[in-house]
């Protein structure tokens, strides 16, 4: 069992928008209650596409940077040490508008992979 886990040792999925970081995962059998990542977004990128977790919630935390999410068809501001609850089912996505990566940890309960998302390619983030 692994209860520390540094992200440098961990490998980086290259995905529309961001790069991602599995930090805890179910295969991991870590917790029975929640997966974990963490992801890069560059300036300028948006996470593509729009999905949805319809069994799962999705609390992020953004740990640097700046942009705006897309929650069922609403944008809102986000920032350094902003938290934004993404309930079940709900479409989102999100949008680095800054000048500066923006790094955000996402938690997942109960536990999700990318298996687990529901893609909604025909949504496309408002200019």
């Amino acid at each position: 069992m692994k209860n520390i886990v540094c992200e440098n040792e961990v490998e980086v999925q290259h995905l529309p928008g961001r790069d991602l970081q599995w930090l805890f995962t179910p295969e991991q059998n870590v917790s029975e209650a929640f997966s974990m990542n963490v992801v890069v977004i560059k300036p300028g990128c948006t996470v593509t596409p729009a999905h949805s977790h319809p069994e799962k919630e999705e609390v992020i935390y953004i740990v640097d940077g700046s942009g705006k999410t897309y929650i069922n068809g609403y944008i809102y501001d986000v920032c350094k040490g902003t938290a934004v609850l993404f309930p079940k089912k709900s479409i989102h996505m999100l949008r680095n508008t800054g000048e500066v990566d923006m790094k955000v940890v996402c938690f997942f309960t109960p536990q999700a992979t990318l298996a687990d998302y529901e893609f909604h390619e025909q949504v496309v983030f408002p200019e």
